[in-house]
């Protein structure tokens, strides 16, 4: 038993903070209490405020969850939602070794699951300090059904596809994820989306898309999923909404306007965005993923055929809805050519003297297609009305990559509670905290948590709202965040080495209360000078 004295109590409904304190006991929150029991073991929170634990409801660390990172922990995540934008680790069928090609550029790892079971009982006992839940990939499901033949429209096997998912569904899977810029999922005609999104309705679980389309026909991306939606009686998820492009800004008005006219109708539609202008994703999903789905090595021959580049080049001017000098290299496969590491495309451009278009194929033919890139994407005042809008949840979207990744993977929170709610005050305290806790926790329908109520799990966050926030940026996107103290996941309290370190935490004294019969270190953890169990 731990009680947690005089915090500020931001619940994560949306309500007023208020003042009291919390007992815990056996992982979860028994009581709030306005004052303070006697004989009970208690850190004394005075200036700090308490909130649920952040969930992150789209990320991309379904691989690297198993090895206890540190980036999403010390930011507050207890809880985040993999198997994103169509990829997923599971199934794979009699298909792995393409499932893992599939997965490379984003999931920064190379191991598959034969199901979701297998899948979600390993991750989840490799990670105990974050929850883990997990969307199936629908490009994952046609991998393991149609192997080689992924990348093209069929509908002769999709009574398989809707076995594979009803058969995720059961076995824990939270709903279903498109990636419908990506190969293979860029080439599955409606029909396909519609009977699976059936079942996905059928079990009453969320559908969440990466949209075919961000930039030149964000709306009518947008109106094939609310008619998928219509249909079907799924609940629908619109991944990272954005209008990509100076060319599309305005469409972002308009494509708000669609979905709250679709929430007026009665379709259980929202969306989620993260605080950045900049994106990231693989180098390749600039191209036409018609020719992705053909495979690297087919890939690599086109782009050294010279029939081939005029093509790609033609479709490269024409389709990319972003500056050249917007889309920056931030991770890429060979030793030679990490220099390039932090330019953009306009740089190597010049410095090699060659159109743009046509030194983006060539660092893709050097590096073997491995490239990862960032790309700003969209305005501040875009931005603004994303993140305020009532209908958005916040997420990371972060992931993995050999060399720089971009700062959202551990700063994403922390800078919207630092810069956006206390710096340029877009929005209240309490908003924030519900878009990152209640919010996410509702749209994937989650039990005992995202709100701070007894009987829910001890999942908390203690920070201090006049000094949460991160120094992680594009050019230093690791920097651990600051202004957090405390960070319970059930029955496991982690105090980040950022607060053990500042010489000023608040917190500091308390810590020192007879600790060692209040906590007792796990052996299993790393950093274990800051990971404890109360009891």
């Amino acid at each position: 038993m731990l009680f947690l004295a005089n915090a500020t109590i931001v619940d994560g409904t949306g309500a007023d903070p208020y003042s009291g304190g919390l007992l815990l006991r056996d992982g979860r929150i028994e009581q709030i209490c306005p004052s303070q029991p006697s004989g009970i073991p208690f850190i004394d929170l005075h200036g700090l405020a308490v909130a649920p634990g952040f969930i992150d409801l789209h990320s991309h660390s379904d691989l690297m969850v198993q090895q206890s990172p540190r980036e999403k922990m010390d930011q507050g995540v207890t809880a985040e939602v993999v198997g994103n934008c169509g990829f997923s680790p599971y199934p794979c069928g009699p298909n792995c070794d393409l499932l893992v090609e599939q997965n490379a550029g984003i999931l920064y790892g190379r191991k598959s699951w034969p199901h979701a079971a297998s899948y979600l009982q390993e991750t989840r006992a490799h990670s105990p300090l974050v929850h883990i839940e997990s969307l199936v990939g629908h490009g994952a499901l046609r991998t393991a059904v149609y192997g080689a033949d992924a990348g093209k429209p069929s509908l002769n096997r999709l009574s398989q596809m809707e076995r594979l998912l009803d058969e995720a569904l059961h076995q824990g899977a939270v709903g279903l994820s498109s990636g419908l810029m990506y190969s293979p999922g860029s080439e599955a005609p409606f029909e396909e989306l519609e009977a699976l999104c059936r079942i996905v309705a059928h079990h009453g679980k969320l559908y969440t898309s990466h949209m075919r389309s961000y930039s030149w026909t964000l709306l009518e991306a947008i109106e094939e999923q609310l008619e998928l939606a219509r249909r079907t009686g799924c609940r629908l998820q619109l991944s990272h909404l954005q209008a990509v492009g100076r060319a599309n800004w305005h469409k972002q008005t308009i494509a708000l306007q669609l979905i709250e006219a679709a929430r007026a109708e009665g379709i259980d539609v929202a969306f989620d965005c993260y605080p950045y202008l900049a994106g990231s994703t693989v180098m390749t999903q600039l191209l036409p993923q018609s020719v992705v789905a053909q495979g690297t090595p087919a890939l690599l021959a086109l782009l050294a055929s010279d029939s081939s580049r005029r093509e790609l080049i033609a479709y490269l001017e024409d389709e990319t809805a972003q500056a050249w000098s917007d889309i920056y290299i931030s991770s890429l496969h060979s030793t030679d050519n990490q220099r390039l590491v932090g330019q953009s495309l306009a740089d190597i451009a010049n410095e090699r003297d060659i159109p743009a278009p046509v030194a983006l194929l060539n660092v893709l033919l050097e590096e073997e297609c491995r490239v990862n890139i960032l790309a700003f994407n969209q305005s501040e005042q875009n931005l603004r009305e994303m993140l305020t809008h009532p209908l958005s949840s916040i997420i990371t979207d972060g992931f993995y990559v050999s060399g720089k990744p971009h700062p959202r993977l551990a700063g994403a929170f922390p800078l919207f509670l630092g810069d956006y709610v206390r710096e340029k005050q877009w929005l209240s305290l309490s908003e924030a905290v519900r878009k990152i806790t209640h919010a996410p926790a509702e749209r994937l329908g989650l039990r005992g948590r995202g709100a701070v109520v007894p009987g829910n799990f001890s999942d908390l966050v203690v920070f201090d709202p006049a000094e949460i926030g991160t120094t992680a940026s594009y050019e230093h996107p690791s920097r651990t965040p600051h202004g957090i103290s405390l960070i319970f996941k059930g029955q496991f309290m982690r105090i980040p080495l950022s607060s053990l370190m500042d010489k000023g935490g608040k917190i500091g004294q308390a810590i020192t209360l007879d600790h060692a019969k209040v906590w007792q270190t796990p052996a299993t953890f790393p950093s274990r000078e800051s990971v404890y169990e109360w009891c």
